[in-house]
Parts: C-alpha cells; sequence; structure tokens
C-alpha cells in the first residue's frame, strides 16, 4: 500500500460518518460550500494587504511582506514540526536507530521501470525503484547509510552537496575504493545542512541510467512561513529506441522524460487544498538538458536551491524558473486559484513522450514510408495515404499525434485516486515532463483524496467552474478523440 493511500484509508476509517453527508452534497454550488474549514492552530486570515489565500490576487504594495503570498503562513502550524516530504510515485527509505545514528540501507540494482502502463523500462536505481527511495532526516542527525552493490560493476555513492569527512564523498578512487558487486560499504556522518539535497552514482553511466534519490534535510526550526505541502520532484531524460526497453545512457539526445520516474500522464498529480501553502521541491537529473519549469495559474517564489535556502530579502517570483543540471530550486506559493493546472518543463521536446521521428506525418507524396509503417505500434499514428489537404501548406503538420494508448493503459491512468474527477480529455495533454497542480476545495479534496467514492470523469473539474469560473462559457470536454486517435 503506498503512502496516499494508506492515508487515504486511514481518514476513510476516521470520517465515515462525516463522509455520509457531504457525499449527499458534494455538487452543492451555494456560498457555504466555497468556505473551505479551519482546522490550523494557531488561526490565520485569509487575507494580508490585500492578497487574498482563496482567490487570485497580488496585494496592494511590492514592498510588503504579503505581495504575492510572500510571508503568508499555511494552515499549519509551526509547532506541529516540518511537513513531511510527499514525492509522488516514490517511496520514504526506512531507518533505525543503532549506536547513536540514524542507520539506512541503500541496494544499487538494476531495476525495471514502468515509465507508462505497460512501458517498463531497464534502467539501474536503488532498492527496487528508480528514482530511489527518499532519505529524510532532521538537521543535526547522525546518519549511517550501508550501501550494498546488487549491480554487476563496481560503484559509489555520493552524498550531493553535503560538507562531510571527505572518506565518506563518495568520488571513485579519489576518495574510496570502488565497491565491488556484492560488497557493501558504510558511510557515516553528521548532518549539520538543512535544505534539499540528493544521492546519486558517482559512475557517471550509471548516473545517466538513472541511479539517483533525494535526500532531505528538515531544519530543526521549521522554515518561516510554514507550508502545509512540501513535494519533491526529480525530472530526468533517457534515450529508448523505438524498438528497444533498455536506456542507451550513451547517446547525446532523449526521448523519453520521467518525474520521479514516471512519463506524463502516468505522473501523479499534487493535490492540495485551496488556501494552503504549498512548496514544490524540483531537481534536474538530466544528463545534459536544463529545464524551464512552469506553473500554470499561479506566482510563486523561488526560496532556495540545492546549496541552501534563500533569505527572505532574496526571494524572486516567477511563473517559470530555469533549472540546470544537477540543481534542485525549491519555490513556495499559496494555493489560491481552484482548478487542474499544468505544471511542466517548457522545452517543446520535453512536453512529449518516446520522440521517435516525425517521418510518418511529415512524408510527401513521393517518399516512401515502408520503414516507418514496419513498426505502427510504437510510432505516432498516420495517415499514409496522405489525401489531407493541409499537406498542401509547407510545414503541415506541427501538431503532434498521440503514441497508440490502449483501454489497459487507459483504465492504469484512471484508476488513481489523484485523477478522480478530471476533465476525460486530460491525458491526452499531459505528457513527458507534464505533471498536474490540483487545487481542490476542502469537500471536493475530501472527496477525491480521502474517500473511495466513485467519481466521474470531469465532474469535479466542473463543479470547480461552476463555483469559481464562467459555467455559460464551458464546453464538456469531447470523447472522440481517446484513446488511440489518428491524424
Amino acid at each position: 500500500m503506498s503512502q496516499p493511500e494508506r492515508r487515504r484509508h486511514f481518514l476513510k476509517a476516521g470520517s465515515i460518518a462525516a463522509a455520509a453527508g457531504l457525499v449527499g452534497n458534494w455538487m452543492r454550488s451555494d456560498a457555504a460550500a466555497q468556505a473551505p474549514a479551519r482546522t490550523s492552530h494557531p488561526p490565520v486570515r485569509d487575507e494580508y494587504d490585500g492578497f487574498s489565500r482563496f482567490k487570485p490576487s497580488r496585494g496592494n504594495d511590492p514592498d510588503s511582506d504579503y505581495y504575492l503570498g510572500k510571508m503568508i503562513p499555511g494552515f499549519r502550524s509551526t509547532a506541529d514540526g516540518p511537513a513531511p516530504l510527499e514525492a509522488p510515485d516514490l517511496e520514504r527509505l526506512p531507518w533505525k536507530m543503532v549506536r547513536g545514528a540514524k542507520e539506512f540501507h541503500l541496494v544499487p540494482m538494476a531495476v525495471e521501470r514502468e515509465f507508462l502502463p505497460g512501458y517498463k523500462m531497464n534502467v539501474y536505481g536503488f532498492n527496487g525503484s528508480m528514482p530511489g527511495p527518499t532519505i529524510e532526516v532532521t538537521q543535526g542527525d547522525r546518519v549511517r547509510i550501508v550501501v550494498t552493490n546488487e549491480l554487476p560493476e563496481q560503484t559509489t555513492t555520493h552524498w550531493h552537496g553535503f560538507e562531510l569527512p571527505v572518506q565518506y564523498d563518495g568520488s571513485e578512487t579519489l576518495t574510496q575504493n570502488p565497491i565491488e558487486p556484492g560488497a557493501s560499504f558504510v558511510y557515516e556522518f553528521d548532518v549539520h545542512e538543512e535544505g534539499t539535497y540528493f544521492y546519486h552514482s558517482h559512475v557517471p553511466m550509471q548516473e545517466a541510467f538513472g541511479s539517483v534519490g533525494w535526500f532531505i534535510v528538515h531544519p530543526k526550526k521549521v522554515f518561516d512561513p510554514p507550508v502545509d505541502r512540501d513535494f519533491g520532484l526529480i525530472f530526468q531524460n533517457f534515450f529508448i529506441d523505438s524498438n528497444q526497453n533498455i536506456a542507451d545512457s550513451w547517446q547525446m539526445d532523449w526521448n523519453w522524460h520521467t518525474i520521479n520516474g514516471r512519463s506524463g500522464p502516468y505522473t501523479t498529480p499534487l493535490v492540495v487544498k485551496h488556501g494552503e501553502r504549498v512548496r514544490v521541491r524540483i531537481m534536474d537529473f538530466s544528463p545534459m538538458q536544463h529545464h524551464p519549469v512552469h506553473l500554470h495559474g499561479h506566482t510563486f517564489w523561488v526560496t532556495g536551491h540545492e546549496g541552501a535556502r534563500i533569505p527572505k530579502s532574496a526571494w524572486v517570483p516567477r511563473n517559470t524558473e530555469l533549472i540546470g543540471i544537477a540543481q534542485a530550486t525549491d519555490f513556495e506559493f499559496i494555493a489560491n486559484n481552484p482548478g487542474d493546472w499544468m505544471f511542466h518543463c517548457h522545452m517543446v521536446h520535453h512536453m512529449m513522450n518516446h520522440m521517435t521521428r516525425q517521418v510518418g506525418p511529415r512524408i510527401r507524396q513521393d517518399s516512401s514510408v515502408d520503414s516507418y509503417l514496419a513498426n505502427l505500434a510504437s510510432r505516432p499514428a498516420v495517415d499514409a495515404v496522405r489525401t489531407d489537404p493541409g499537406f498542401a501548406t509547407p510545414g503541415y503538420p506541427q501538431e503532434m499525434k498521440s503514441m497508440k494508448m490502449p483501454e489497459a493503459m487507459m483504465k492504469t491512468i484512471w484508476n488513481r485516486r489523484e485523477v478522480q474527477g478530471m476533465r476525460a480529455t486530460w491525458p491526452m495533454s499531459v505528457m513527458g515532463l507534464m505533471t498536474t497542480l490540483r487545487v481542490l476545495p476542502d469537500d471536493l479534496y475530501h472527496r477525491v483524496m480521502e474517500t473511495d467514492a466513485e467519481i466521474p470523469p470531469g465532474s469535479i473539474f466542473e463543479e470547480i467552474v461552476n463555483r469559481f469560473g464562467n459555467p455559460a462559457d464551458y464546453q464538456p470536454a469531447k470523447m472522440g478523440g481517446m484513446p488511440g486517435m489518428k491524424m
């Protein structure tokens, strides 16, 4: 049972009575339904200097601490400690206290990771996962990490960004002997830092093959202002040819893109409550490409990088932040705009999966399509007769059509609680390095994340349009193009 599933099971058991009342009334669009419950302690305000946590707003003064929600606290009290990291589709690495240190066990190994339902790719990772499980500690902890190599070749593990005794840095041959296959090495050090860090193999091609994981250090003193949600997303690229399921780490180009080991639309959305303060940590572990990461519908503050948290006087407001290779960036915002918002890398080739050459759609009347037609199962659908009048226009087509998405794949994508009630056609637009931020009023959040209720496609989205948008202009999704669309 995954972490979100365990949480939903716990909440469901404790709130059946409350849920029964909500189920009968969840579609109400009256004012009472729009008023979120206040569960925090101490209470927080709805509005600060003209910035509202419940509707898009800027505030009255760019020099105010509350401009664009800069210092507006979340509902979570600092007395409750830092919000735990949520890394969708990844597990947390367990530990036990041994001789005064938190002891973790990491196993570098070959991993089969399902980028999309049915697309199982061979990569490297840790403990059966790519990326590896998340290490989460508190500033001041002493950690002991036992690394046991189950790869068929030598490896070492580097603790990226930590100021530790040099013998534990994990630089192969410079600071330690390689860990032979089947052997173990023990890394042990005190963690005096706080912030966003990660671990990875220090063999370059193993890095390109996926060997990485989060290492999050929560501060002893909770960051001000406190956040309600703390998400972690690892961006990676791979080259996997159309007739292969083994990544090719020697290539200089990349055609598969993953967030926490999943490609859109299989990436799990970040689901938050309306009005919460949210932190998102993004790390670019792509071999050779940077990522301009763009969030729709909100303006965020850049609050930290992999080196440390940034002093508040230097925080920067953005809609898009460029994140370079081996860099991590933290940003925070108030989720004051309900809806399903695109959250993606803005590199156009990163907004697709399986970037096989577009030879099919671009071929003209006098060109052969034999080689393309030999492998239609793994390439975008194409009308080989090319009778579309659009071919009279040079450059047509520019709209890339999706790969075949069979019913079994769509069922797996839709089975997750986090996507329930989204527009029926949402999987057509969330591809590659893309995911979704879902901002839901309390009652809709409860229905989606804390119950097992059946929720029709489009129903949650349409309810948000009814409450916060303009229902008269809304056009329900057309289902004709799903799945396996052809051009």
